[in-house]
């Protein structure tokens, strides 16, 4: 496992980092779960993230029930705030920052985590409470550095004109070979501020590992299938996305490497991102995506990985 700076800091994630969105504690079953947090560590993997949204505080609970029996500095936490909590608990304002990292330390079984994001933008509180917020966080010794997620660049720019506050050191937007958004606004801005990537769904929900065939019925055991999990994948799982993905296979064959592996390392390919998060309800699909770590492809299979995905992406 190769690990890369975060933000410039001195905190170093795994270039493979392990989510628990829509898995532990909500779809994964629990001995599994912890199967697979135990693998992580087992390849290298140091880098963990969660949200309090994640069945709203299900996975935290998980998390800290399981990382409690390891010692605090052999891992990076990191978690976010923002959606709801409750009827009334959700966004971005003082109170809600100030209530809600002290939950979420209270599940975690944790004194800090390495790190604290917004999950995303809050239009209804003033930039300026939100930075203060979270810079008193940071000051109380709650939270190492702070970070954001699917922010646009006038709102990043916004937070860095704000004086007197903490600055962020981390960014967490979509981004695969099947959406590259990023690319053109904010890894740019990003890279001149000395913000890192953390990206999420770098197999696009899984469709990039190729297990999803064009006509064929949904694997029984897949994330599209299922009910609690599957409901964000419509866009992903058209003929067209399918057919483009299964066309990528013979350059993976060529690299060397599986179709995963291939589709992570095209998102590592990019210096600005410092991990990957990827998701696992069993062990050995961890020990597929660590491999992708450090590995070296020819830029030309990227290219044209990139030229056959376009027209579907």
């Amino acid at each position: 496992m190769k690990y890369r700076k975060l933000g410039g800091r001195d905190l170093k994630v795994s270039e493979i980092s392990l989510g628990s969105w829509l898995t532990y504690g909500v779809g994964v079953e629990r001995t599994n779960a912890q199967r697979c947090v135990d693998r992580a560590f087992d390849l290298g993997i140091n880098f963990i993230d969660t949200a309090n949204a994640y069945g709203r505080g299900a996975a935290e609970s998980f998390l800290g029930e399981v990382l409690a029996k390891r010692k605090r500095d052999s891992y990076v936490l990191a978690t976010k705030v923002f959606f709801p909590m409750s009827a009334s608990d959700k966004g971005l304002s003082r109170a809600q920052i100030a209530k809600q990292i002290d939950a979420s330390l209270t599940r975690l079984k944790t004194d800090y985590v390495d790190l604290y994001q917004c999950h995303r933008y809050d239009p209804e509180t003033p930039l300026e409470e939100t930075m203060q917020a979270l810079s008193d966080v940071v000051r109380q010794g709650k939270a190492r550095a702070i970070g954001f997620s699917e922010w646009s660049p006038e709102q990043i720019r916004a937070a860095f004109a704000i004086d007197g506050v903490e600055r962020f050191v981390s960014s967490q937007p979509q981004y695969s070979l099947l959406w590259r958004r990023p690319e053109k606004e904010v890894i740019p801005l990003c890279r001149e501020r000395g913000v890192s990537q953390i990206v999420w769904s770098p197999l696009g929900q899984g469709v990039l590992t190729g297990k999803y065939l064009p006509g064929a019925p949904l694997p029984a055991d897949s994330r599209a299938k299922s009910d609690s999990m599957g409901g964000y994948m419509q866009r992903l799982t058209e003929p067209k996305v399918l057919q483009a993905v299964q066309t990528l296979k013979p350059l993976a064959q060529e690299a060397g490497c599986t179709l995963t592996q291939f589709a992570l390392a095209w998102v590592l390919r990019e210096a600005n991102v410092a991990s990957a998060i990827v998701g696992a309800s069993r062990p050995e699909q961890l020990d597929e995506n660590a491999a992708a770590s450090g590995r070296t492809i020819d830029p030309a299979l990227f290219a044209k990985a990139e030229q056959i995905v376009a027209p579907a992406a």
